[in-house]
């Protein structure tokens, strides 16, 4: 089937008044790749036991390198896990995902301040009071979703499977100790790669369904009506997604969301601002 804007945003939406719009380009023109790898996105949690090939690493870099900086200040540095053992330990400090032992490669991607802080003090600049200021972290943690999104679409164009991985901030004082994270850096989140595993249920077959396009589109000025209809028009698709998965019994999203945000605990990332601080991150 020749993949369109509109055919992968029926997917996305299952919604006809989400997919439904003028398209952009051409028709009779193909999809750009890029694009249709972006709309084409599904998280996998199944990988195939097989190496990258070589340069891959380094193409995914150079891609994460090629996102956005903020007053290109490159603040964030990345770690590549390829070792088993060493990342079936990560793996154990990150709600013990199988997944992340099975996929070749796991990046760590870490917001650095560290690196502003020795050039502050190279140029004789002692103090770098900036560097506590909540901004400056704020920066380095979108720097580094930046990259890791380049990350992603890059990988997937190349016919990887990608996860992100936000169950490594579950102990994350224990993962600056395992990764030798000096102060004013930490792993924010994690993402394993590697090719999918067809076979298996959990490698992502099929494209999720997101709430409809009405519910977070704002023009000129926030917006919150039907907000209720909205989500439970998200229900009944993303319901209908898990069917098709045989993944029954699955709550709404609605009060799975609202279950989420009852309690405090959140599975060792209520630790989180802790283990920040303790890092030296100021968040003035």
């Amino acid at each position: 089937m020749t993949r369109t804007i509109s055919s992968l945003a029926e997917e996305r939406y299952r919604d006809s008044q989400s997919s439904t719009f003028p398209l952009p380009t051409d028709p009779s023109n193909s999809l750009p790749g890029a694009l249709s790898a972006i709309l084409s996105h599904k998280s996998c949690r199944a990988f195939l036991p097989s190496n990258l090939p070589p340069g891959t690493l380094e193409t995914l870099i150079s891609a994460a390198q090629s996102g956005s900086s903020s007053s290109l200040m490159q603040t964030w540095d990345v770690i590549a896990i390829q070792d088993p053992e060493h990342k079936s330990n990560v793996a154990s400090l990150a709600a013990d995902l199988d997944f992340i032992r099975q996929a070749p490669l796991f990046l760590v991607f870490c917001p650095n301040l560290r690196r502003l802080k020795n050039l502050s003090e190279q140029y004789g600049h002692q103090s770098a009071d900036a560097l506590d200021s909540m901004n400056m972290f704020i920066m380095s943690t979108v720097d580094s979703a930046i990259a890791a999104q380049n990350v992603a679409i890059a990988a997937e164009s190349l016919g990887l499977g990608i996860c992100y991985v936000g169950a490594l901030r579950n102990n994350a004082e224990e993962v600056c100790k395992l990764l030798n994270l000096p102060p004013l850096t930490w792993g924010v989140f994690g993402m394993a790669i590697g090719y999918p595993d067809t076979e298996n249920r959990r490698c992502g077959r099929r494209i999720k369904p997101r709430l409809p396009m009405r519910e977070v589109l704002h023009f000129e000025r926030w917006n919150e009506e039907g907000q209720k209809d909205n989500v439970e028009s998200y229900d009944k698709a993303l319901g209908t997604f898990y069917e098709e998965e045989a993944k029954f019994g699955r709550k709404g999203w609605g009060e799975f969301v609202a279950g989420m945000v009852a309690s405090q605990d959140q599975g060792g990332r209520e630790k989180v601002r802790q283990a920040i601080e303790n890092q030296g991150f100021k968040l003035k």
